[in-house]
């Protein structure tokens, strides 16, 4: 009776992990052939902030850390990549890995000072210590102030293949998206973010288990720090600059509003919402009108109509546990 009951079940998961499966395969044509009706630089720069709410949402969708500082770790790993590649001369593999590495460094030492507090302490610690970087920023040299680091070279990846041309540079950043996505859900589904979203549910339980918190909360920040900074490195290379706006505050207000508009939580969600928050800045570029308005009725629509956010509120829809998708939130 057991067995048939869980061949039952067994059978019952079929059709929605196909139709996930499917949605799956689809996005993935659509990424494959965007290039060819839309412009490989606007493609890219989704991508980019996309992976960026991605690593975001690693930290406050499946720890519960609201962290205010994430732009230091995309920017710290713009400049970081930016200078590598153009005054030393290393290829952008190697450009890339250096301000992978310099982001995670900037994620210990601001995870180690931010994870000994909770709640909005956390969030304003992080706060001041971007706002530090920042500053340092604004003073360094390397950094060459308010002009940033220009005309940084994208060179040849590999020593082979050119990342000048437009299609080659775009199928780079979707493989390193696609990377970093998997990252993540392997991440996710792992042991230690099994526990991690133990802690997001009942940090003391977790604690009266055995478990150190303290240490989950530091892995957890320095992996979301590395794939910010890897967001961050390939958007250096795509725009070939790095400029004070990757580390300024506002960049950070900018990827949770991504996130909470996509849905927390949700692997989907984050990038959805980055996606929807590049093409309204893209299209309200040249109006008249404020984008910073826009966004911010977005963001109250959001808040007011859709809690879970638009792809949270999907899954916990009908239609969306109807196709199998659930919201764990």
């Amino acid at each position: 009776m057991a067995d048939m009951t869980d061949t039952l079940k067994s059978k019952s998961r079929r059709p929605s992990s196909s139709v996930q499966k499917g949605f799956l395969v689809v996005g993935l044509v659509l990424l494959i052939w965007a290039p060819f009706f839309i412009y490989p630089i606007f493609v890219m720069k989704v991508l980019c902030f996309a992976l960026f709410a991605c690593a975001f949402n690693l930290l406050l969708g499946y720890t519960g850390l609201l962290s205010f500082g994430h732009a230091t770790f995309f920017g710290g790993a713009a400049y970081f990549t930016a200078h590598a590649v153009k005054e030393w001369g290393v290829p952008p593999e190697l450009g890339i890995l250096i301000g992978v590495a310099g982001a995670a460094l900037l994620g210990l030492i601001m995870g180690f000072v931010a994870i000994r507090r909770q709640g909005i302490y956390f969030a304003m610690i992080t706060l001041a210590l971007s706002y530090m970087f920042y500053f340092f920023c604004l003073q360094a040299k390397f950094t060459q102030g308010e002009d940033g680091i220009q005309s940084v070279p994208r060179g040849y990846l590999f020593g082979v293949i050119d990342l000048n041309n437009s299609f080659n540079m775009y199928y780079f950043v979707l493989a390193v998206f696609i990377i970093g996505v998997l990252i993540i859900w392997r991440f996710i589904n792992s042991p230690f973010g099994m526990i991690l979203k133990s802690i997001r549910e009942n940090e003391q339980r977790a604690i009266s288990l055995g478990y150190s918190v303290a240490r989950y909360k530091l892995g957890a920040f320095v992996m979301s720090a590395a794939l910010a900074g890897l967001a961050g490195a390939v958007k250096a290379l795509v725009f070939q600059f790095a400029t004070l706006t990757d580390v300024a505050w506002q960049m950070s207000g900018e990827v949770i509003l991504m996130t909470l508009l996509g849905g927390i939580g949700t692997l989907i969600g984050p990038i959805f919402g980055a996606g929807f928050v590049a093409t309204l800045e893209n299209y309200l570029a040249t109006s008249e009108f404020p984008v910073t308005i826009i966004t911010g009725i977005v963001f109250m629509v959001c808040v007011l109509l859709f809690r879970r956010g638009v792809i949270g509120e999907f899954y916990a829809s009908r239609l969306g546990r109807k196709l199998g998708f659930e919201y764990r939130r």
